[in-house]
């Protein structure tokens, strides 16, 4: 990690303080007007919202250049894995082996443009219940629209182009998307199985045995009741009149 990025994640910290500071009052009010108590689940997902996105910011457009900082002589790169080439032209420059692959800048910052588009990804499975089809073009639009910035100058508050646009960033960002939401589908599932496996089994119904029959419990006749109802005393018998 370079001094930039490091200055970058510094700034992005400090920034998701202030702004989530600003925005944990105001969730806290509504929610015991709401809820009548606090929501932890919907505290914790709107801090990682936020320094997700103060993070991501910050690292895509912090540092700002110096006005005596020199100017890019190439501000687009539109060849497809590039980075790939360019691993092995640092290699060659520092006269490292291939197995120091991993280790150079260039393969570093390719994976934390991957990584840091996966949350984003997650967000979009657990969240918003997108689909993977649309998590990868929330992806590729997120990217499309940080590499506009980038090549803008930032739409023109910066006062030159000082990052490039880059399309192995457009894939690379995107493919952290798709990873993203595949790793939160699979936390689905096998949160689903779990919850299956320790669910209580339903109770069998015991068996018959064979060759014996069933006693049921004696019903009373439904005539019963009215016959009882229809039986009358018969009349006494008439006493003699006394003459």
């Amino acid at each position: 990690m370079t001094t930039a990025q490091e200055t970058s994640l510094l700034y992005g910290t400090l920034g998701f303080l202030v702004v989530w500071g600003t925005l944990l009052v105001p969730q806290l009010i509504g929610h015991h007007a709401r809820f009548g108590r606090v929501r932890p689940k919907r505290v914790a997902v709107l801090a990682v919202g936020t320094l997700y996105g103060c993070l991501a910011l910050a690292v895509v457009l912090l540092p700002l250049p110096d006005p005596g900082r020199p100017r890019l002589e190439q501000t687009t790169q539109l060849v497809p894995f590039q980075w790939v080439s360019d691993i092995g032209a640092e290699l060659s420059r520092y006269g490292e082996p291939v197995s120091h692959a991993l280790l150079t800048l260039t393969f570093q910052q390719a994976t934390m443009n991957v990584l840091l588009f996966v949350p984003l990804g997650i967000f979009a499975r657990l969240l918003w219940r997108q689909g993977f089809a649309r998590a990868a073009l929330l992806g590729l639009g997120a990217s499309l629209l940080i590499e506009i910035t980038q090549l803008t100058a930032n739409f023109g508050t910066a006062p030159f182009v000082y990052r490039i646009f880059d399309v192995d960033d457009l894939m690379n960002n995107t493919v952290g998307a798709m990873l993203g939401w595949v790793a939160a589908a699979l936390f689905v599932a096998l949160r689903k199985i779990r919850r299956a496996a320790a669910a209580p089994n339903a109770p069998a119904t015991r068996p018959v045995p064979a060759g014996r029959p069933h006693r049921a419990a004696p019903a009373a006749p439904a005539c019963a009741a009215h016959a009882a109802a229809g039986r009358v005393a018969p009349p006494a018998a008439p006493s003699q009149s006394r003459r």
